[in-house]
């Protein structure tokens, strides 16, 4: 593991419990940093916090419900002092069927969660790094919203409008200390997969370039450096991570 220097700021992860979000955390501890880590999941942040470090702080957060977060971003920052970088990991796939056939209260939940999600979380915490003009925003987004993923229409129009949101927040800060990019993987192997039907998970292996899905931990590498001061010049960027597979 190369060292990146996070000593002595703070991060909001969201989604953290598990998964990539969960090793941003631990790549981001490594790295010097404190973190309190966000989940709906009460139980999944019990689990997670075996493999961080002691004392660290978390909080069950639905990401899709303002209340809860402007909660959560308020109650973080007094126990971290400051927040330092924010990590939209939070997210679900919905169901792999065809647009037309797509259950309506199925969509609106990718949206809540995915969209609204990403916006409410960015919209609570943007306030609190301006406070002290400094701050790393990375969301993240996934190829499937530059190509859109047949069979997967919900999660491809999601993460689209992450890109477009990350861009607009980016112009919109770019005369501030803060950056917001956002990060764009093919599929890396997780428990997101289970809610994929196995149709869909060897269509996304098959455009893969490299022949494998992604893993958590390359997710992370780059991710903690887009936390760091090291990224100065890049914000409403998209970041690559696929294998070969995106072209653009």
């Amino acid at each position: 593991m190369n060292q990146l220097d996070f000593n002595g700021r703070t991060a909001v992860i969201t989604g953290g419990a598990a998964g990539i979000g969960l090793a941003i955390a631990q790549r981001l501890i490594a790295s010097g940093g404190r973190v309190s880590v966000w989940d709906r999941d009460a139980a999944a942040l019990d689990k997670a916090k075996v493999h961080l470090t002691a004392g660290v702080d978390t909080r069950v957060v639905d990401v899709a419900d303002a209340a809860s977060v402007d909660a959560a971003a308020q109650a973080a920052a007094a126990a971290l002092g400051r927040i330092d970088a924010l990590v939209c990991s939070a997210g679900i796939t919905g169901p792999n069927t065809t647009t037309w056939q797509y259950p309506v209260d199925a969509w609106r939940q990718v949206m809540e969660v995915n969209v609204d999600g990403v916006f409410l979380c960015n919209r609570a915490i943007v306030p609190v790094m301006l406070k002290q003009d400094y701050g790393r925003i990375v969301n993240i987004a996934s190829v499937a919203g530059k190509e859109g993923n047949p069979n997967a229409s919900a999660y491809s129009t999601s993460k689209a409008a992450v890109i477009g949101l990350t861009k607009s927040l980016g112009k919109e800060l770019a005369k501030t200390g803060i950056r917001v990019n956002c990060v764009t993987p093919a599929a890396v192997k997780t428990a997101i997969f289970d809610q994929m039907s196995q149709q869909h998970i060897d269509f996304m292996l098959s455009k893969i370039p490299m022949g494998r899905f992604g893993q958590v931990e390359e997710i992370a590498a780059l991710v903690a450096w887009l936390c760091t001061e090291d990224c100065s010049f890049s914000t409403g960027a998209v970041f690559d991570l696929s294998g070969g597979r995106a072209t653009y």
